[in-house]
C-alpha cells in the first residue's frame, strides 16, 4: 500500500522560488564584488600613505642632514673669522641661506603632502562614484527581476 500521497510543487511556485534563488544569487554576487573592490581601495589606500610616510621620512632625513652641513660649515667659518664685522657678515650670510633652504624645504613637504591627499581624495572619490553605481544596478536589477 501507498502511504505516500502524490505530491507536487506547483509550476508557478517553482518559478517564483527559481526568481527569489536568482534574485539572491545576483544580491551576493553584486554583495562580494563590492567587497572585492572596498578591500582593494583600502589596500591602495595603505599603500598611499606607506609611500607617503617613507617620501616624508626620506625628506625629513634630508632636510635635516642639509642643515646639520650648514650650520657645522657656518661654525667652521665662524670660529676662522677675523673681526666682528666679518663673524657679524658670515651670521647674515647664514640666515639669509638657512631661509632659503628652509622655504624650499617647507615647499617640498607641502608638495608630498599635497600630491598624496590629492591621490587619496582621487581613490575615495572612485570608490564611493563604484559603490553608488554598484549599488544602483543591483536595485535596478532586483527591481526588474521581480515577478
Amino acid at each position: 500500500m501507498n502511504t505516500n500521497p502524490g505530491f507536487e510543487v506547483p509550476g508557478a511556485m517553482r518559478d517564483l522560488v527559481e526568481k527569489s534563488i536568482d534574485q539572491a544569487r545576483q544580491a551576493f554576487d553584486s554583495f562580494i564584488s563590492t567587497a572585492r573592490r572596498t578591500a582593494e581601495t583600502t589596500q591602495k589606500s595603505t599603500e598611499l600613505a606607506r609611500t607617503s610616510v617613507q617620501d616624508l621620512g626620506a625628506q625629513t632625513f634630508q632636510a635635516a642632514e642639509q642643515n646639520v652641513h650648514a650650520t657645522l660649515d657656518f661654525a667652521q667659518k665662524l670660529i676662522q673669522a677675523k673681526s666682528l664685522q666679518e663673524a657679524m657678515q658670515l651670521q647674515a650670510e647664514f640666515t639669509r641661506s638657512q631661509l632659503t633652504a628652509v622655504q624650499a624645504q617647507a615647499k617640498e613637504f607641502s608638495s608630498i603632502t599635497q600630491g598624496a591627499l590629492k591621490q587619496g581624495s582621487e581613490q575615495f572619490r572612485n570608490a564611493a562614484q563604484d559603490a553608488a553605481d554598484q549599488s544602483r544596478m543591483s536595485m535596478e536589477e532586483g527591481g526588474a527581476a521581480k515577478p
